[in-house]
């Protein structure tokens, strides 16, 4: 999902480091640096497992102390046998002949923190310890000063790499095989070093189908967020620049608002039905949607009824009549051009008499300038009362379905959105702009073709969903 704002997103990451990386190399104020450079998406990940690695860390504190309580007791060790352990951490120092040296001589204490550390190395970088053991082996035979030179530098970035929580694989597929850089003196992003990649990004928003208030507020968040920051390293600049966009996109996409399931069971407390009802143009998805819900709701333990509402257009019973009877449902119906507001009223008439939990109205598709049609809906809303009128949008169509939106909140004063079709939208702007434009909350994503392919509107997985990388979307099923 949501393909081409991924790489809006990634692209302005990297502009951003060419500019400042550019302007450094000809102040003379860059160098590299050893570590590697992480990719724009890894910091979502590494966010993610950060609780994680904090419990795993804590189970490791147990086997920690137990293997110093282990070295405590080993009194009857051989000191070639302690002396074998601490060559690991001697590099660089005398050969372990001079056994009489008093500098050689550790005290108990010392030697637990070494068994400790060890025990930490032994987890993370198995190859790495055994490496060091062999050089160790290497060096009480023979020793050289080319050989202590390389081994301190070898020990110097074996530091670094755990310094930086580099030393597991699945960091080490989050990085980029290019080098990272960093800074002599830190620079400060200033306007000028955002003023192209900013308009550069409004303009691929736009190209998106991202609505222009949406655009220029994302953009007008960034630059608030990012000017002023000082950079000390390439990696840095990815970070920033990564929060600083989710933090614009959260903003935008977490419209507050009850979802259905809550209102559903704050009219069940009162001994009333929620009623809904459904607008939209024709060829959106609306009476699928219907159907959709419907089935949600009723292995939810909840029992809807049907209203088939639309009776102008030809074989519109006939349809929703068809996904009643597929999710087992109850419908109501009159025949092909009677009153859409009478069937509307009985529906709900039904509901309370049955005490039946959810009514679903279905109304004609009809396009937001036909005024006749415009004026019949509001009839129906006049007369069954709705508690929701919920727009259903075709994500697939961008910028049109908040157009389409704005216009019907403007005629009937909208409660909320469904989009369909939403696992196919590449670009993302429908669902980036609808619910910030008509300041109303997205209920429900289509994901699907099936009745189960429907999922409850979250703004942290939507979130996930525009920060993840290609390939890693979260299964509806899941959140």
């Amino acid at each position: 999902m949501f393909e081409s704002l991924k790489k809006k997103f990634s692209r302005t990451s990297d502009k951003l480091e060419e500019e400042l990386i550019e302007e450094a190399q000809e102040e003379n104020n860059l160098e590299e640096e050893s570590g590697k450079k992480f990719s724009f998406f890894s910091f979502g990940r590494k966010d993610k497992k950060e609780e994680e690695d904090s419990k795993s860390d804590v189970a490791k504190i147990p086997q920690e102390v137990e293997s110093i309580q282990e070295t405590d007791t080993s009194d009857d060790e051989t000191s070639d046998d302690k002396d074998e352990k601490s060559g690991f951490w001697s590099f660089g120092k005398k050969s372990s002949d001079n056994k009489e040296d008093p500098q050689e001589e550790e005290s108990a204490e010392e030697i637990q923190e070494e068994e400790e550390s060890a025990e930490e190395i032994q987890e993370e970088e198995e190859p790495k310890k055994s490496h060091f053991w062999s050089r160790n082996k290497e060096e009480d035979t023979e020793e050289s000063e080319d050989a202590d030179e390389k081994t301190e530098e070898k020990k110097s970035r074996f530091w670094s790499r755990n310094k930086d929580n580099d030393s597991s694989e699945e960091n080490d597929e989050d990085e980029e095989p290019s080098g990272m850089f960093s800074f002599i003196t830190a620079k400060t992003i200033s306007e000028k070093h955002l003023e192209d990649i900013l308009w550069e990004l409004e303009m691929g928003l736009l190209e998106g189908d991202v609505a222009m208030e949406v655009a220029s507020a994302v953009v007008d968040s960034v630059k608030d967020d990012l000017v002023g920051r000082k950079i000390k390293r390439s990696n840095d600049i990815t970070e920033y620049t990564y929060n600083a966009l989710r933090n614009a996109v959260a903003e935008i996409i977490d419209i507050p608002g009850k979802s259905m399931t809550e209102m559903i069971e704050a009219k069940k407390a009162q001994g009333e039905p929620l009623v809904v009802m459904f607008v939209g143009i024709n060829g959106t998805g609306k009476t699928t949607t219907i159907g959709k819900l419907a089935n949600y709701y009723l292995k939810k333990g909840y029992t809807p009824v049907i209203a088939a509402a639309d009776t102008f257009r030809a074989g519109a019973i006939e349809q929703v009549n068809y996904h009643a009877d597929k999710v087992g449902v109850k419908l109501i119906k009159h025949q092909k051009g009677s009153d859409p507001a009478a069937v509307a009223f009985d529906a709900v008439e039904h509901a309370k008499a049955q005490g039946k939990e959810l009514v679903l109205i279905d109304t004609a598709g009809r396009m937001q300038t036909n005024t006749n049609l415009m004026d019949e809906m509001k009839k129906i809303k006049r007369v069954a009362k709705p508690d929701l009128v919920v727009f259903v949008g075709d994500a697939l169509t961008g910028n049109d379905a908040t157009q389409q939106a704005s216009k019907f909140n403007e005629a009937i004063d909208l409660d909320g959105v469904i989009l369909t079709k939403a696992d196919a939208d590449s670009k993302g702007g429908a669902s980036l702009s609808i619910g910030y434009v008509i300041k109303k909350p997205i209920l429900f994503l289509g994901m699907g073709q099936g009745y189960d392919d429907i999922k409850e509107y979250d703004a942290d997985w939507m979130l996930n969903q525009l920060f993840s990388e290609s390939g890693e979307e979260v299964n509806i099923n899941e959140a």
